[in-house]
């Protein structure tokens, strides 16, 4: 009875120490008396134990290795430390288990020794300014080369670039001196903006001032001509109503009866009114018969 219980604890033990729960996101591989045998994907399995063993514990997330600064030297022999950051991914859990002895090192190793090679054809203002095509040389060599490694790369990218000190100072000045330069044009392009638009205002309105002028000029010779229109038309109208007056008076007389001298006499009162005053002489023909004829006229329009 007690070899029983003691087989059947054994059993238990045995079946205690088979069971393997994998964890989502890893891969077990599985080694059965130092050879492999197979890879256990998440979830509940069972293997042989003392005859079967865990190799190794693959993490199967994508995963970030950030390797430290690497001397380069550019085309134009300038020394500098980059740093560059790989984002890689276990595709094969057997060949990352057995393909390299330690696959970080040697992603590292390969990195730095692509970067040397791939700055080395470029000069330092080249490096500077091709990050993306040296990332994307990168990491079509360093993909290529980690595929017997059980790797997929999936990104590659240069951290930092740290060129020597006396060339940072270098590159510094000249970038100050580009502000400086940009800055200097920016002024000078405000202030010939600035002299334009003064220019066309005071030009805008020195044409607003002449045609001001000219209106002004052209509204008071208006009014000019309009006040003597207006005097000559007064004067016309004071001329023709002494005429009148004038020949309605001289009908009277000659209505009342009066003679000749006395017309004559009144064609001489005439004469002075018609001058308004302003004249400082009358002129009185010295043919009489003149004046006999302006009563004569008079005495046609009495008749009338």
């Amino acid at each position: 009875m007690e070899y029983f219980i003691i087989l059947g604890v054994i059993i238990i033990v045995i079946l205690i120490l088979g069971i393997r729960i994998v964890p989502e996101s890893y891969a077990y591989v599985v080694e059965r008396l130092g050879r492999y045998n197979k890879v256990l994907n998440p979830g509940l399995h069972f293997i042989i134990p003392f005859i079967d063993n865990v190799r190794r514990r693959v993490l199967l997330k994508e995963q970030v290795a950030d390797f430290a600064p690497q001397p380069v030297i550019t085309k134009d022999n300038v020394t500098m430390q980059i740093d560059s950051v790989v984002y890689f991914k276990v595709s094969e859990p057997r060949l990352y288990t057995y393909g390299v002895e330690n696959p970080i090192m040697a992603m590292e190793n390969l990195t730095a020794t692509t970067l040397r090679n791939i700055i080395g054809d470029l000069t330092l203002d080249e490096t500077l300014t091709s990050r993306d095509r040296i990332n994307s040389q990168m990491l079509a060599i360093i993909d290529e080369a980690t595929d017997a490694w059980g790797v997929k790369v999936n990104r590659v990218e240069l951290k930092n670039i740290q060129p020597p000190t006396a060339i940072r100072e270098a590159m510094e000045k000249q970038m100050k001196a580009e502000r400086e330069k940009r800055a200097a044009i920016l002024t000078a392009e405000g202030e010939k903006q600035s002299m334009i638009l003064q220019a066309e205002g005071t030009k805008e309105s020195a044409v607003l001032n002449a045609e001001a002028k000219k209106q002004a000029t052209i509204l008071a010779a208006e009014a000019e001509k309009e006040k003597e229109i207006k005097e000559a038309q007064g004067k016309a109208e004071a001329i023709r109503q002494i005429h009148e007056a004038t020949a309605a008076g001289l009908k009277a007389l000659k209505e009342a009866g009066a003679d000749e001298k006395v017309l004559r006499l009144k064609s001489l009162e005439t004469m002075e009114k018609v001058a308004d005053g302003q004249a400082t002489k009358i002129i009185v023909p010295s043919d009489l018969q003149g004046i006999a004829g302006i009563v004569s006229s008079i005495k046609e329009i009495g008749k009338d």
